[in-house]
């Protein structure tokens, strides 16, 4: 069998095998790449409500007498803080409230996993470590060999001489030209 024949039998199979890993990548790289737009992985809601208002002064009263209002218990809140007189915040598992002691409103925020992309996100930015470094530095390391081996799958005029050639070049002077732009800008 010559070398040609296993060249494309590698990156065909190779190519198969790594479908749902390019899946998993894209999509998480397309997300992340907006992360000043949008929280990838994380859908935030936020609510405006209103309660009495409180005179309690101290921490412990305040707590004391916001918590029966928002239908909380002090066992809810993993944590509680007053960036000044007039408001205290209120921090739960994947809510927060904050609330203007001398008016009554109070914002709050909730935080959700989005669904799916949370997931690829987590695998994306290797959330995991361990045994997944490994698998995604694979993934790497098989792109290269798909990037390569694709370059060998035609011959003759639409191979990697005349045709390729051409598009290999278009592909190296994308990542060049903007690399000459960004250190001159």
């Amino acid at each position: 069998m010559n070398w040609r024949r296993w060249n494309n039998i590698i990156h065909r199979d190779l190519g198969y095998f790594l479908v749902a890993m390019t899946l998993v990548y894209s999509i998480s790289g397309i997300a992340v790449n907006h992360v000043a737009d949008w929280n990838p992985s994380y859908k935030r809601q936020r609510a405006v409500l209103t309660i009495e208002p409180t005179l309690a002064s101290t921490k412990e009263s305040i707590l004391a007498d916001v918590l029966p209002k928002l239908n909380l218990k002090a066992d809810d809140l993993r944590n509680s803080f007053r960036p000044d007189p007039e408001t205290i915040q209120l921090f739960l598992e994947q809510k927060s409230y904050s609330i203007d002691l001398p008016t009554g409103t109070v914002i709050v925020e909730e935080i959700r996993p989005r669904p799916v992309l949370y997931e690829l996100n987590q695998l994306h930015l290797n959330a995991p470590k361990g045994i997944w470094t490994y698998i995604s530095d694979f993934f790497a390391l098989s792109l290269i060999i798909i990037a390569i081996t694709g370059m060998f799958v035609l011959k003759g005029k639409n191979g990697l001489v005349w045709r390729g050639i051409w598009f290999v070049g278009a592909g190296i002077a994308v990542p060049v030209a903007f690399w000459v732009y960004y250190l001159n800008s």
